[in-house]
């Protein structure tokens, strides 16, 4: 049987329909991209996460709470895993915390309960680190971190030295459903134990690495679109400053299942973060300045 060749008008029509970038990605000029549960998972990256990067090339930076790497330690270890994303294009909480420190409060003693590639950092970018008498207590995802940090950071803040984290998450999602105990756990630790809630929390849903993505984007938040996979960090923080978002996983809030279902999805991203979320992940929100 012979199937009736559609008008050419109609045929035109079908092709521009299937060539239409989905609305998420035609509305927004700049995008904001999360890291773990959006691009990859631990080790491993996500499925469609090379193609969304190959979309989005030029228009993006990456914000994620990672408080382990510095940008140019996490951009080689996701070379490895095939995504190709320069250093400039990461902003991290980690060292985002460490330059804003190093700028505001030169010469102040830190303890800094973080990993080594962190405590690096902070030291060629001229922190004084310590672990007696300091005047801020710094706290980042630290996987050796045990009772005797514990109880020297507690102590120390109890004794009136300024907490600090740089971010608050309990946790961020590994393969198979998994997940690894993040910086809000050890925080929450020092925190009950001194009876102190932070000073300032320098990651997701604050304002601070947000607005650092938009400055090397050179982006407005009305024309720029988030896309993260945690409704308290990533749908808060983006509502709050006026962009829109978009969520992977498989949670309530989920809008994709992965990097090669959002390519698919014909969605102009939400306005509101979801009212019921505002604490998941982040349990109790811990006090700013």
């Amino acid at each position: 049987m012979t199937v009736p060749t559609p008008p050419a008008s109609l045929a035109s029509q079908a092709r521009a329909h299937a060539a239409a970038p989905p609305a998420w990605l035609a509305r927004h000029e700049h995008f904001l991209l999360d890291l773990d549960g959006t691009l990859i998972r631990e080790n491993e990256p996500m499925e469609g996460a090379a193609e969304l990067l190959r979309q989005l090339d030029g228009r993006y930076v990456v914000v994620s709470n990672n408080s382990t790497d510095t940008a140019q330690s996490l951009a080689r270890r996701l070379a490895r895993l095939g995504l190709a994303i320069p250093a400039e294009k990461l902003v991290l909480a980690g060292q985002l915390t460490i330059d804003f420190l190093a700028s505001a409060r030169p010469g102040a003693r830190l303890q800094l309960v973080a990993a080594r590639v962190l405590r690096d950092y902070a030291r060629r970018q001229g922190c004084v680190l310590v672990q007696e008498r300091p005047d801020l207590v710094v706290v980042a995802l630290d996987k050796r971190f045990n009772f005797a940090k514990l109880s020297a950071a507690a102590n120390a803040v109890a004794r009136g030295a300024t907490l600090i984290a740089t971010n608050a998450d309990l946790s961020h999602p590994a393969p198979g459903n998994a997940l690894v105990p993040e910086t809000g756990v050890l925080l929450q630790a020092v925190a009950a134990c001194a009876g102190v809630s932070p000073e300032l929390v320098v990651g997701k849903p604050e304002n601070m690495l947000f607005a650092e993505g938009l400055r090397r984007l050179g982006a407005r938040p009305d024309r720029t679109l988030v896309i993260g996979d945690n409704p308290a960090t990533d749908a808060q923080g983006a509502a709050r400053l006026g962009m829109r978002y978009l969520l992977l996983g498989r949670g309530p809030a989920a809008d994709s299942v992965s990097p090669a279902a959002l390519l698919a999805l014909d969605h102009a991203g939400h306005a509101h973060a979801p009212a019921s979320e505002t604490a998941a992940g982040m349990r109790p929100r811990l006090n700013t300045a």
